[in-house]
C-alpha cells in the first residue's frame, strides 16, 4: 500500500527486504534474519547512490536494516543525520532499535517520553496528518457521500487493510442500526467481496429506502476527509493515526484496539479513553458489544459532544509542520544532535 501512496504523490521509491524479529517463531527467525541481511545490503547500495544528508524513518521493522546502513563508516562521507518520529504512543522494539542510531526523535504525545527517560534531543510534534483531508465543509461532504442530512453518521472502518471481525460484526447489526443512523463503511479491499455479498442479502431483509442508508467502500482515499467531516462516530481500530485524525475532527470514538500486536493499540486506546474521548471495545467482544454501544452514544447527545471536545482538545494540527522544521534544522550546517 505505501508503494501505491507514495508513487501517487509523484516520489521515487525503491523497496528493500526485511522482516520482524520480536515475536516471531523459532521456525521463522532464520529466513526473518536472512532477510535483514539482504535488507541491509540493499539499503547500503541504495544509501551510496542517493548520498542523503538527512534520513527520515517512521517506524516498522524496515526501518532497522537502512538505519544501521546509514550508521556504518563510509570512506569519505559524514554519517547522515537522522529524525525518528514514534507515532504510536509506545515505541516498538524496531523504533526502540532505531532510537539508538537517530540525532533526534520526535513523539506524537508527551506520554511517549516516558519510554525515552535517558534520551536527549526528544520533541513532541503530533501526528501529521494529509493536509487534504480538512478540505471538505459538512454540506460538500453530504453531497460527495451522498448522505441525508437528517440522520446522524457512523464512519466504521479497520484500518488500511480492513478488518474482519468489525466487518463480520457490522455484517451482524446492519439491519437494526440502519434504523437509527447512516453507516461509512470501509471494509479493506480483502473483505470487499463478502461485504458485497452480504449486501445482497441485506436487500432482501430491508427496505431499498434503509438500504440506502448503508455507504460502503472498500476503500478510501480522496473521500477520507468527507467521511471525518460527516460523522458523527467512529468505530475504528486504535492505530498510530487515530492520535491524530479523530482530535483533528474532534470525532467521539469507540476504538477496537487490534488484539495480535503487542499492546500498542491498546496503549493508544487507553490514552484517548482516559481524556474521555473514547470508550474501548474489545475485539472478542465486537459481535455482541457493538450495536448496544453505538446505540447508547448516538442516543446520548451531551455525553457525545462531550466526547468530541475531549477529542478536540487532543489536536496539533501542525505537526507536519515541526516534523519538517526539525527536518530542516538536521539538513542545516548547523544541524545535529541536540
Amino acid at each position: 500500500m505505501e508503494s501505491d501512496l507514495v508513487r501517487r504523490a509523484g516520489i521515487p521509491y525503491e523497496a528493500i527486504q526485511a522482516a520482524g524479529v520480536h515475536g516471531v517463531g523459532w521456525r521463522a527467525l532464520p529466513g526473518n534474519l536472512v532477510q535483514l541481511v539482504r535488507g541491509l545490503l540493499a539499503a547500503r547500495r541504495i544509501l551510496s547512490r542517493f548520498k542523503p544528508e538527512v534520513m527520515f524513518f517512521t517506524g516498522g521493522f524496515v526501518a532497522v536494516p537502512v538505519a544501521i546502513a546509514a550508521a556504518l563508516p563510509r570512506a569519505g562521507r559524514p554519517r547522515p543525520r537522522s529524525l525518528l518520529y514514534v507515532p504510536d504512543i509506545e515505541p516498538a522494539l524496531a523504533l526502540k532499535t532505531v532510537s539508538r542510531f537517530a540525532d533526534r526523535i520526535a513523539v506524537t504525545v508527551e506520554a511517549t517520553r516516558a519510554y525515552f527517560k535517558h534520551r536527549t534531543g526528544l520533541v513532541v510534534t503530533g501526528y501529521p496528518v494529509r493536509s487534504d483531508l480538512q478540505k471538505w465543509n459538512w454540506e460538500q461532504a453530504i453531497q460527495a457521500l451522498h448522505l441525508s442530512p437528517q440522520l446522524p453518521n457512523v464512519f466504521i472502518f479497520g484500518g488500511s487493510k480492513g478488518s474482519r471481525s468489525i466487518n463480520q460484526a457490522v455484517e451482524e447489526i446492519l439491519p437494526e442500526l440502519l434504523l437509527e443512523a447512516q453507516v461509512i463503511h470501509i471494509s479493506g479491499r480483502q473483505d470487499w467481496p463478502a461485504v458485497q455479498a452480504s449486501i445482497d442479502q441485506l436487500s432482501r431483509r430491508v427496505s431499498a429506502e434503509i438500504l440506502q442508508r448503508y455507504k460502503a467502500f472498500p476503500y478510501l482515499h480522496a473521500e477520507m476527509g468527507a467521511a471525518y467531516s460527516v460523522a458523527n462516530l467512529v468505530v475504528c481500530r486504535a492505530g498510530a493515526s487515530t492520535l491524530g485524525e479523530l482530535p483533528l475532527f474532534g470525532i467521539p470514538a469507540i476504538l477496537v484496539p487490534y488484539p495480535y500486536a503487542w499492546r500498542y493499540q491498546q496503549v493508544n486506546a487507553q490514552f484517548l479513553a482516559e481524556r474521555g474521548a473514547a470508550l474501548i471495545l474489545q475485539d472478542a467482544e465486537c459481535k455482541t458489544g457493538l450495536l448496544p454501544l453505538v446505540r447508547s452514544l448516538i442516543h446520548e447527545r451531551e455525553k457525545l459532544a462531550g466526547m468530541g471536545a475531549a477529542m478536540s482538545a487532543l489536536a496539533q494540527p501542525h505537526a507536519a509542520n515541526k516534523i519538517a522544521a526539525e527536518l530542516t534544522s538536521l539538513a542545516a550546517p548547523t544541524g545535529g544532535s541536540l
